[in-house]
């Protein structure tokens, strides 16, 4: 029971699912600093966004079982897939049965949210069920995995979080959304760097592939840089407030994934400690600037 139970967690993934914690946290910060609070469709949507991200998780472990992908990849911590379905644990059947339940189960609350906020979530939650069933299927063959991702698990997460709790959309609340966009497309940006031989083979399509490594390192340089250039104007500019520069403390570990990237983009082992220091600052970003928009609602 107990090793059933452990595989269970380990299609899910539920290691990847503090993302999902962190998201909600700061779109209810931003709103709360906004002078919008309601913990209890916090928690809510909370509950809805796990469930939907356990159903993006067991579904990609489903189809990259079915395709193939699974038994070409070499693990890491951070990529390659669980490989509980190679390892013949659990039933592919039931885990694609349990990845649908987990869609409905969190899109039935989702639904809740559209009473809620008379429809205003509707192109919030359409995008996300395209980008959390056609994922593995069509977008990460149409290079537009990364971007699935990074919106789907990124920018529009912390923008919903705070639509249910302000019933309206802001500008200021989509601009401060961008860096979770951004961080999670990169997220999944370079976690591709290791997959790319693999996931060319079972026809993926992805900027990894397209660019190659060695320029592909350059654009997840890019990105990070242009993930604290995007808080610091906007912290100056009043957009942001002045608090989430505390995101800013994550900066030399930023520095650490770019320079490691940067001079072994092309040696699995070598890059593990890149993809690790870039989950940090994924996470501890986010955080930091959920905690910076709470500090300034309070002040």
């Amino acid at each position: 029971m107990k090793k059933s139970l452990k595989a269970w967690f380990s299609v899910a993934r539920v290691n990847f699912l503090p993302l999902s914690i962190i998201l909600v946290f700061l779109g209810t910060a931003i709103a709360f600093y906004d002078g919008f609070l309601n913990i209890p469709r916090a928690i809510l949507a909370l509950v809805g966004l796990i469930l939907l991200h356990m159903s993006v998780n067991v579904l990609n472990e489903y189809f990259d079982y079915k395709s193939g992908l699974d038994f070409k990849t070499a693990k890491t911590p951070f990529s390659g897939g669980s490989g509980t379905l190679p390892a013949g644990l659990l039933d592919p059947k039931k885990v694609y049965i349990f990845g649908i339940v987990c869609f409905l189960s969190g899109a039935s609350i989702g639904a809740i949210f559209l009473l809620i906020t008379k429809l205003l979530l509707v192109p919030i939650i359409v995008l996300g069920a395209i980008f959390i069933l056609f994922y593995t299927t069509h977008l990460a063959k149409w290079l537009l995995g990364e971007l699935a991702a990074g919106m789907g698990l990124g920018l529009l997460p912390v923008l919903g979080s705070y639509v249910v709790q302000a019933e309206s959309y802001s500008l200021k609340a989509l601009i401060a959304s961008v860096p979770s966009g951004i961080l999670v497309f990169n997220l999944l940006f370079l976690n591709e760097f290791p997959d790319l031989e693999a996931d060319k083979e079972v026809g993926r399509k992805n900027l990894v592939i397209l660019l190659g490594r060695r320029k592909a390192r350059w654009v997840y340089y890019f990105l990070t840089i242009l993930t604290y250039l995007w808080i610091v104007f906007a912290s100056l500019f009043g957009i942001m407030p002045l608090p989430s520069l505390l995101g800013l403390l994550t900066v030399p570990m930023g520095f650490k994934a770019i320079k490691i990237t940067i001079e072994n983009y092309d040696e699995r082992d070598r890059l593990i400690p890149a993809l690790g220091a870039n989950v940090v600052v994924v996470l501890v970003t986010q955080l930091l600037l959920g905690i910076g928009y709470s500090i300034g609602a309070l002040l």
